[in-house]
């Protein structure tokens, strides 16, 4: 069998992956008469020559491979007939942009295997960078704060080596910012990487409660769960359950968050048919204080008003006028400065890619040589034989333009 690394050809470019050479190389030695090769590339993290110094042969053909692992999509033109692959392909949310994508891969007779679909029997999440968006979220909002107030200029996370260098810089910068209130949705894995960081920069974790009502010497952060920015329409109290299957019957509560909260962090998920949260009226009511937002999830014109497009690594920052709801210079007074980077993870790609080949090494690659005894690729798959699977027929009118 001969797993092939794919060149990421999608611009911009990223530069993670999805094995590290040291991971490749430990995966060969594993299984006996298992091939890992590397597509050339000048643009990812890990070079060419590092594979090769690792033992990983580098080509510059792969159409012999059986599998290609990639991290974002395969440009059309690009993919290989009848093959096997896996990246992230931004399809199964029925994305516009990417229908003629999906077409394609049905009419190349490709079988998909989506990151983003690949589960345990419960449905959690096997490999995923969410964690890797929060570090770099966290950071970049900082920067973000920073770079509004001129208290201080920080460098852009991608141009530091890694995760710890980001702490590190991060820690030098905490005893300038005056007595702020930053407020953070949610509690999966971006939201636990955003509050790592500002735990290791030693802003102290208040109670949503102490949050709202009290007032601080010192910045100050809390953490809530969707309890906390939504409520029943009928006044009943907050049932989770209820809340993910009939969200049609909550409504937004994150308006005493935005009366007291200076800074704003999204690490949440966003459920179809939720309550948005941070609203335009929000923004417009005379006591809105929130002057940052940093959206990690990046939702355009959802959930978080001020999200009205993705920013770059280049351009990370823009501002949004509350009273226009359209883009402004974001150092404008009256400005809400919004980060909105929509490949964060890219920022710290060594460190990213380590992290998620790290969960691939262990959960996808054994099912290939275990008959997939836990059902892990047959739920992945999206398509096979130049159809849906069962699993996202969902998908059919998608595909054929009816919706």
């Amino acid at each position: 069998m001969k797993i092939a690394l794919i060149k990421e050809r999608k611009n911009p470019p990223d530069r993670r992956v999805v094995l590290t050479p040291a991971q490749a190389k430990e995966l060969m030695e594993q299984y006996p008469g298992f091939e890992i090769v590397v597509e050339s590339s000048d643009n990812r993290a890990y070079s060419d020559d590092e594979y090769r110094e690792a033992g990983i042969k580098v080509v510059n053909d792969v159409s012999d491979a059986d599998v290609l692992l990639g991290v974002k999509e395969v440009p059309i033109d690009a993919l290989i007939p009848n093959k096997k692959y896996f990246f992230f392909s931004h399809t199964i949310k029925k994305q516009p942009y990417n229908r003629d994508l999906l077409r394609a891969i049905l009419d190349k007779n490709i079988t998909l295997y989506d990151h983003e679909t690949i589960v345990d029997k419960n449905g959690m999440r096997l490999v995923a960078f969410g964690y890797y968006a929060g570090v770099v979220g966290a950071y970049n909002t900082i920067r973000t704060y920073g770079k509004k107030t001129g208290l201080f200029d920080i460098p852009k996370a991608i141009e530091l080596k890694d995760k710890a260098e980001l702490v590190k810089t991060l820690k030098k910068v905490k005893k300038l910012l005056p007595p702020v209130k930053i407020v953070l949705t949610g509690k999966g894995r971006v939201g636990m990487g955003a509050k790592e960081m500002l735990d290791a920069m030693g802003i102290k974790e208040v109670s949503p409660e102490a949050f709202l009502k009290d007032t601080f010497d010192e910045p100050v952060y809390t953490q809530i769960d969707v309890d906390w920015y939504n409520k029943h329409k009928e006044g009943k109290p907050f049932d989770f359950q209820e809340f993910f299957t009939h969200p049609e019957r909550f409504e937004g509560d994150f308006e005493k968050f935005t009366k007291v909260a200076d800074i704003y962090i999204a690490g949440h998920y966003y459920g179809e048919g939720a309550p948005y949260i941070l609203t335009r009226e929000h923004l417009l009511a005379p006591d809105n204080k929130i002057k940052i937002v940093g959206d990690i999830s990046c939702d355009l014109n959802g959930p978080v008003a001020t999200t009205i497009k993705a920013s770059t690594i280049d351009n990370p920052i823009y501002g949004y006028n509350p009273v226009t709801g359209q883009e402004t210079d974001y150092k404008n007074e009256n400005a809400i400065a919004c980060m909105t980077v929509d490949n964060l993870p890219n920022e710290i790609a060594r460190d990213a890619s380590e992290g998620f080949g790290k969960n691939f090494k262990k959960y996808i690659i054994p099912a290939f040589f275990n008959g997939d005894k836990d059902g892990i690729l047959e739920r992945a798959k999206v398509t096979e034989n130049g159809h849906l699977t069962e699993r996202f027929k969902y998908l059919q009118d998608y595909v054929d333009g009816k919706e």
